[in-house]
Order: structure tokens, then C-alpha cells, then sequence
């Protein structure tokens, strides 16, 4: 089964990758990263055909350049500069970098391997074509298509029959049941209701006016883990720092559960609560969370509604809703919604992610707030990078280390 090519544009990203690849341009150039590709889901197996068709939707999208209308749109954005938009003219995916390969039990892997400024690039792209190419080649995509048109349908009475009175933004790329289904979305979302306030896709914003959203991801903090001067319980303070001298308050949404969301409120001191207009949530209990924040702010005397809490952890619409009745008089409210939208039909959708394991040779990891969220191929640099922050924590706290 031949397809049609997925990836037709390098805008068809999620915003925060040119975000993150913008500071690491102008101030990492020099590290080297590697990324791995993982399904959480059980028992799901990838067959011969379909590798097959992923590598040459790869060999594709490595044959794509950024197009001067492209550029331009991406020059449009207030916090991307003009040097980078001169480095993407220059650059395009390089297949070299990629590797693939399938087990004699169908499980797909995929790597990663170069510069980290053009590495991490691939991120969604891969997640896309992975993801597309499954769900058309395992089965009736004809039939997917009906039962989302059907789901999205529903959606978009519940916002304007009033059952859903929040504002989103949709997340949907990395998990999309396909490019032309969330084309489909973000415009009807867009046309037919008032609660859409903008999309991850670059593309796609750029294509039906609308605003694109994002800041960094926890592969962004994860790159200071692989730099020798910077101690690993501090590179939060690391990240951040240098994200608002990069972007000087502008762009600036946190991410708080890298490496677990007690130890990045020691570094979200007084000047970082008064440099970044909110924070978002990815894992662990959303209520707990929220107000744990919300006695961070007020700790420090800021009231709560002028900051933005970001929910973005696997919501749902009824989710979302409770999150927003609990949280409005509180502070403000957004959320971020991904497969939800993108991906809603009678089929489970896929759980798949690459995340970054090494740079420059060394291993990094995820720490969540959530176990299941955590990811790392060296247990033993795991273990290592959890008593880091445990130790931080209690010699802050003023606990006994012994």
C-alpha cells in the first residue's frame, strides 16, 4: 500500500521546536543529541509493509526545504529572530541522521543521531509519518474517518450548545489520526466555534490565520543534563535563565515536571515568577498540582490571576471542563488539547513518543511527576539523576542527610 506523501511542508511542527532549536542555534551549537522512539502500548505491532513505508516517507521529508512564504511567515512571529529564519533557509532534514529497524515481534525502532539543533527537528515529523502510516495501512481508514467526523461533530455542538464554556488550544500533532484529519479539525474548530485560540501546528496557523502556541518541552531541559559545568538538580534554574535571556519575557510559559515539579519551584524564585506569564502542567494530579502552584505565587506576593496555569496532560473535554470550573476565579485558565481532537475515533489511538536519551554522549532523563511519564535507557544514570534532586531537595529543606 502506497501512500501519499504525509509530510508536505516543515512548517507541519509543533511551535516549539523552532522555540527550543532558536536558543539551542544561538547558544548550544556545539552539543550533540541523540533520540529514541518508544509505543507504550501494549501489544501493538508494526509489520514489514509498514516499516517500509515509513522509511520512504522519511527518505521523503528529507527532500524538504522551507519555502519562502515559509519564511516569511516564520519571520511574522514577534520572538523568532531574523538569524534564525537565514539558518532555516540553509537547512533540511539529513536522512543520515535516521535509523529504523523492526524486530521479528513487530516492534518498531527508531534513533536519532546528530547535531542537536538539527536532531531534535525530527521529533514530530516522525511521530506524524509513525503515526499516519499505522493507522492507514492496519485499517479501514475510510471507516476511522466516518467515526471522527461523527465524534467532531459532537464536540462542536457541546461547545455551542454551552456544555463546554473553556477555550483551548489543539496539540494534536505528534498523535494525529492524519495530516488532512487535523487540517479538518483545527478549521472547523476554528469556523464553527468561539472557543479555539490557536494550534501547536505551525502549518496549520499559518495557513487559516490563527495563533500559534508553544514554548519548550522537557527535551529542553534534558540538554543541560548532557553540559559538564551545570550541575544536574539545577538545570531548571539553567533552562530558564537562559530561555529569558533569549526571549526576555516574552514567550514565556514554564515547564514544570522535567525533573519533578518540588524541585523546579526552588528555582522558580522570586525574579523567574515575575519573568514568565505562567506555567504548565504534564503530569502528576492536575488539582494538586494547580494549587501547589497558586501558594507558590502568592508565597511570593503575585496574585494568582495575572499568571496563566497551562493544562496539557492527555484532557479530555469533560477534563478540562471540571479543571476550568475549579481553576477560573482562582487564576487564569488554558489548556492544550492533543489526541483528544486529532485522534478520537473506535480505535485506541497510539501512545508514542521520541525522547532525547543522550547528549553528547551522556545519558539524560525525564523525571516526571508521574512514574509511568518517565523515560530513560540507563537505569543506573536514572537512579543517579533521582538522588540528585532528592539530596537538593532535603539539604533545602533542612533535612538530615544521613
Amino acid at each position: 500500500m502506497k501512500l501519499e506523501p504525509i509530510i508536505e511542508s516543515l512548517l507541519d511542527t509543533d511551535l516549539y521546536k523552532f522555540n527550543m532549536d532558536q536558543v539551542m542555534f544561538h547558544k548550544h551549537p556545539e552539543l550533540m543529541g541523540e533520540y529514541h522512539f518508544k509505543c507504550r502500548n501494549p501489544h501493538v505491532i508494526f509489520t514489514p509493509e509498514m516499516l517500509v513505508e515509513i522509511n520512504e516517507q522519511i527518505d521523503n521529508l528529507c527532500t524538504l526545504y522551507f519555502h519562502k512564504d515559509e519564511l516569511d511567515y516564520l519571520r511574522s512571529i514577534r520572538f523568532i529572530k531574523p538569524d534564525y529564519v537565514e539558518f532555516l533557509r540553509l537547512w533540511h532534514p539529513i536522512r543520515d541522521y535516521v535509523t529504523t529497524s523492526l524486530s521479528k515481534e513487530g516492534e518498531l525502532t527508531i534513533h536519532v543521531d546528530g547535531p542537536l539543533f538539527s536532531a531534535m527537528q525530527f521529533e514530530i515529523y516522525l511521530l506524524e509519518i509513525v503515526n499516519e502510516v499505522y493507522f492507514r495501512m492496519k485499517y479501514d481508514y475510510a471507516e476511522l474517518r466516518v467515526e471522527a467526523e461523527k465524534r467532531l461533530n459532537q464536540k462542536i455542538e457541546d461547545f455551542n450548545s454551552g456544555k463546554y464554556t473553556f477555550k483551548f488550544a489543539e496539540f494534536g500533532c505528534r498523535r494525529r489520526l492524519s495530516r488532512e484529519w487535523q487540517d479538518e479539525v483545527v478549521r472547523r474548530f476554528s469556523e464553527e466555534t468561539k472557543n479555539l485560540v490557536g494550534t501547536s501546528n505551525v502549518y496549520l496557523a499559518y495557513k487559516y490565520g490563527l495563533t500559534p502556541i508553544g514554548t519548550y518541552a522537557h527535551e529542553f531541559v534534558q540538554m543541560y543534563q548532557g553540559i559538564d559545568s551545570i550541575p544536574l538538580a539545577y538545570t531548571n534554574h539553567y533552562a530558564m535563565q537562559e530561555w529569558y535571556d533569549e526571549y526576555r519575557g516574552d514567550n514565556g510559559t514554564a515547564l514544570t515536571d522535567t525533573i519533578t515539579t518540588d524541585l523546579f519551584l526552588r528555582d522558580f524564585d522570586r525574579s523567574m515568577v515575575n519573568n514568565y506569564s505562567g506555567v504548565r502542567h504534564d503530569s502528576g494530579d492536575p488539582y494538586i498540582w494547580g494549587k501547589k502552584i497558586i501558594n507558590h505565587y502568592k508565597k511570593y506576593g503575585v496574585d494568582p490571576k495575572t499568571k496563566t496555569l497551562l493544562f496539557s496532560d492527555s484532557l479530555d473535554f469533560d477534563r478540562a471542563q471540571k479543571l476550568f470550573d475549579y481553576f477560573k476565579d482562582k487564576t487564569r485558565v488554558a489548556f492544550g488539547i492533543g489526541t483528544f481532537v486529532s485522534n478520537d475515533t473506535d480505535k485506541e489511538p497510539l501512545n508514542i513518543v521520541i525522547k532525547l536519551q543522550r547528549v553528547n554522549g551522556k545519558p539524560v532523563a525525564k523525571l516526571s511527576d508521574s512514574d509511568g511519564k518517565t523515560m530513560a535507557d540507563d537505569e543506573d544514570y536514572l537512579e543517579y539523576l533521582r538522588k540528585a534532586v532528592q539530596f537538593r531537595l532535603a539539604r533545602e529543606n533542612g533535612k538530615n542527610l544521613h
